[in-house]
């Protein structure tokens, strides 16, 4: 059941406190001090960077992405410490001078559901307020990161460029046989019929271990879960934000499958 759109308990201040800013961007307090040196990182020219929102499906796009690139078997990938073999940069500001960007989006309804509950999750955050009041600042833009809306947008301007792969979140569990293809033929990787089909098949086993696990929260990673929990009001009110800071993009999602 949704929540009852009631005032937060906790001290906005508080909350607030724990962000910095980082040339005109807010971050959360475990990115202070990173920033100089995350900025100084070398870049290599066959580099392949993975950029989202957070909460975009960052951490199952990694894995397919080193599923497709590797051949690699999903069980494997279970075992193995993922950012070991794609390193994780908080950094606000990838910018696109770089040889190979794959980006991928989630719908903002979900995501911030999903935000939400890792908020909750944090100790460096300790956000113990209504999803009603978080909801309003992820739509203010007063949340880590900066605005949503502006970073889908940036990128979704060069999404026809020859070095950006662009994804949604919900293919992965729509036409995960597409993005495979999509992600295969970015990367300069050739497969058969007979191979593709089983990447495809690794593929979907991993995002079933994933999205699917008992130790996992109940929903974790379903495609309408924003459904359980905005109220009415809520989801008016949002679709107005929506529709106002969108303008005329032409980027859809889809909010439910």
């Amino acid at each position: 059941m949704a929540e009852s759109e009631c005032e937060t308990p906790s001290t906005p201040g508080e909350f607030e406190s724990k962000y910095f800013e980082y040339n005109g961007v807010r971050l959360p307090p475990f990115c202070r001090g990173k920033m100089e040196e995350i900025a100084n990182f070398p870049v290599r020219d066959n580099d392949v960077w993975i950029v989202t929102y957070p909460k975009s499906g960052t951490s199952l796009l990694q894995e397919v992405v080193y599923l497709v690139s590797q051949g690699a078997d999903p069980d494997e990938i279970g075992l193995m410490n993922i950012d070991e073999q794609l390193p994780v940069l908080e950094y606000p500001q990838p910018g696109l001078d770089i040889i190979k960007v794959i980006y991928m989006a989630r719908n903002p309804k979900d995501l911030v559901v999903s935000y939400y509950q890792f908020h909750r999750s944090l100790r460096t955050m300790s956000y113990r307020g209504t999803f009603q009041e978080f909801c309003r600042r992820f739509m203010n833009d007063k949340l880590g990161y900066g605005s949503w809306f502006e970073h889908v947008q940036e990128f979704w301007q060069h999404h026809m460029d020859s070095n950006v792969l662009f994804l949604r979140y919900e293919d992965m569990h729509k036409d995960l046989a597409t993005m495979v293809e999509q992600l295969a033929r970015f990367l300069g990787i050739s497969y058969d019929k007979a191979q593709l089909e089983s990447m495809v098949e690794h593929c979907h086993q991993l995002i079933d271990q994933c999205c699917n696990a008992e130790a996992l929260p109940v929903g974790r990673g379903r495609v309408g879960l924003w459904k359980d929990i905005f109220t009415v009001s809520m989801n008016e009110k949002f679709d107005f934000v929506y529709k106002q800071k969108m303008g005329k993009c032409d980027l859809t999602f889809d909010f439910y499958l």
